[in-house]
């Protein structure tokens, strides 16, 4: 009963994170079979920020492994997060919330990007780095939103 519960209220927090759009990625190794080693830039909305999209790079192992998702992909990622349009916050922001996760390697790593607000600089600090089920990377990078206004069309 309480793995039951605590399923459902995986499931239920799912839609929470933000998935994210290809923009596109650039080829790194040649790899005979399977898909080529490459770089791959990804782009998110904050689901509980409206008006910012963070874009993501990050590196894909290809080959046989990579083609049948058994490879883990590398800790290094970059990140820069930009105003997009009106900055709206939905609800209460809590330090350190997950806006991002995705899945690195078959079973136990995983890269995530989470959010902190700095109150005292009005500012959005936006964090990514991946981890291990045994052991993490102390590998990661930043990137801060001010929050501003938005200039409207005349």
């Amino acid at each position: 009963m309480r793995v039951m519960k605590g399923l459902l209220g995986l499931l239920l927090a799912l839609p929470l994170l933000a998935s994210a759009e290809e923009i596109g990625q650039v080829s790194t190794v040649f790899k005979f079979v399977g898909p080529n080693d490459r770089i791959v830039v990804e782009a998110f909305d904050d689901p509980k920020v409206d008006g910012v999209t963070c874009y993501l790079s990050r590196a894909k192992t290809g080959g046989v492994k990579g083609g049948l998702g058994l490879a883990e992909d590398r800790a290094e990622a970059s990140i820069a997060c930009r105003q997009v349009g009106p900055i709206r916050l939905k609800g209460e922001l809590k330090d350190g919330d997950e806006v991002f996760k995705e899945r690195t390697s078959l079973v136990f790593k995983t890269m995530q990007v989470v959010r902190f607000l700095d109150k005292k600089r009005n500012t959005l600090v936006y964090l990514v780095y991946s981890d291990r089920l045994i052991e993490g990377s102390p590998q990661n990078a930043v990137t801060a939103i001010p929050i501003l206004p938005w200039p409207t069309a005349q």
